[in-house]
Order: C-alpha cells, then sequence, then structure tokens
C-alpha cells in the first residue's frame, strides 16, 4: 500500500485569520496521496487564493499551479496592496492603485460608509455570487466579502475577506487594509447609489429641498446618477469629526452607542 506524502505549510500575518485556533502561527503538516496545485492545497486549508500574494516552496517563489511535492517546505505571505514587492514573483495583477470596490449583499452599510469618503462602491443586493466576481474581474474592482468562499471564484484577482462584523470598525478595517486615508474625498459621492455628486446653484436645487435648508444653507450638490440634492445638514460636523477618526494616524472609528 502506497504511503502517503507530506508537505509542510506555513502562513503569514493576516492569513492566519482564516485558520482555526490551533492552527495559527505555526507549521501546518498536509498529508496526500497525488500531488496538487499549491493553489487548491491552499483553499483547502481555509486561506483564499486572492489573499495570497507571494509563495515560498523550498525557498523558491512559485506560481498557483506549482505541483506540491513530497517534503515540501512552503510559505504563504498575504496580498501587499500597499507595499512595493516587484522584485518578487508576484501572484495576481499589480495591486489597484486607484481602488475600486464591490460588495456582497451583507456589507451594505460598509459600501454606503465607503461612498461618503469618496471612494467608487458598488452595491446591490439582487447581485449572486457570479455575477460579483464577473464585475470585479471586468472592472478591477476589489471584491470585499463576508463569505470565503466566493474569494475562491476563479475569476477574483482582487479580494478581501472583512473580518469585523461591526460596520464601523469594517471601514475602519478596510481603510487600514488598503491604506485609504490619503485618497479620502469625503462628500463627493450619493451614498445611496455611488453616484458623482456635483455643485448646484441655490435656484437650481429649490424645487428639490425645503425651504428652510435655503433659507440656512447655501452651498448644494446633486447626484449625477439619482439626481438626489445634498446640503450641510446639522448632521455635517459629527460626520466630519467621524471622518477625521477615520483618516487620522493609526486611526479605526470609535463605535457610537
Amino acid at each position: 500500500m502506497a504511503q502517503p506524502k507530506g508537505a509542510a505549510f506555513r502562513f503569514y500575518a493576516e492569513l492566519n485569520g482564516h485558520l482555526g485556533p490551533r492552527q495559527r502561527y505555526q507549521t501546518l503538516e498536509k498529508s496526500f496521496y497525488i500531488s496538487a496545485s499549491v493553489k487548491d492545497m491552499i483553499e483547502g486549508f481555509g486561506v483564499p487564493h486572492t489573499e495570497v500574494d507571494l509563495i515560498v516552496a523550498n525557498g523558491q517563489p512559485v506560481d498557483f499551479s506549482y505541483q506540491v511535492q513530497d517534503s515540501d517546505r512552503i510559505a504563504v505571505y498575504p496580498v501587499f496592496e500597499s507595499f512595493d514587492i516587484s522584485g518578487a514573483q508576484r501572484l495576481r495583477p499589480q495591486p489597484l492603485r486607484n481602488p475600486r470596490f464591490i460588495l456582497d449583499v451583507h456589507l451594505g452599510r460598509l459600501a454606503a460608509y465607503l461612498r461618503m469618503l469618496g471612494f467608487d462602491s458598488v452595491y446591490e443586493r439582487s447581485r449572486d455570487d457570479a455575477i460579483l466576481a464577473r464585475i470585479s474581474a471586468d472592472e478591477h474592482r476589489i471584491l470585499l466579502t463576508r463569505d470565503r468562499g466566493l474569494l475562491k471564484h476563479g475569476a477574483v484577482t482582487h479580494g478581501y475577506w472583512v473580518r469585523e462584523t461591526n460596520s464601523r470598525r469594517q471601514i475602519g478595517e478596510v481603510m487600514d487594509r488598503f491604506s485609504l486615508a490619503a485618497a479620502a474625498r469625503p462628500f463627493t459621492r450619493c451614498m445611496a447609489c455611488n453616484g458623482v455628486l456635483k455643485p448646484v446653484s441655490k435656484d437650481e436645487a429649490r424645487s428639490a429641498v425645503p425651504e428652510r435648508a435655503l433659507d440656512h444653507y447655501d452651498e448644494f450638490r446633486r447626484c449625477s446618477q439619482c439626481v438626489r440634492i445634498f446640503w450641510k445638514g446639522s448632521h455635517y460636523a459629527r460626520m466630519q469629526r467621524w471622518i477625521a477618526e477615520l483618516t487620522g494616524p493609526n486611526s479605526r472609528p470609535i463605535d457610537e452607542r
């Protein structure tokens, strides 16, 4: 009877979040009878390929198609969206330096927060997984999801499993993960539909806003897509303070109780 072969895997940094508590930050032995691709074995541990950017087998970089051999020692590193590792053998296209997003059905509030900060973020509750994966690939959007299985879809090249469950902590997590603070352009997109907001005169806004808003405010913006009108209402100062927390150095948002 044939004896099983074995390879040793080590996952680094946030990739350990996909592993069970007893598997994290240690060398894991993988037994097998038939050699398989390193991509399949990595995803067999529950780690989506979209969060992997560098694989080293026995000291040499390899790609996802590498066939794992007996006694291999394999190190798996996360996506370096914020750092340049052009000297190494990347496993995916170059990081998206002008980040755009598409979000799954579970992340509607996060989509609204990203739009508030000016990031192009597609979200519709009715889209299924196959459509999300196709749009992510076709439009070069980072797929944000709470479903790790969705990130294993072969069409997805840029994706991230959102760890937090609280939406206010989720936006802080995503801001940190993709170093978005410097790129934020608050109040330039519609939180409802993702359209770009453009300035309009008070006369142009008159038919769409309450009279009291016309009496107290002079600056108005209209969504180029859904034509909603926005102005700096009473909530504006509170939102500005929260945005300052998000975009400040080394900050995460404070939950509102």
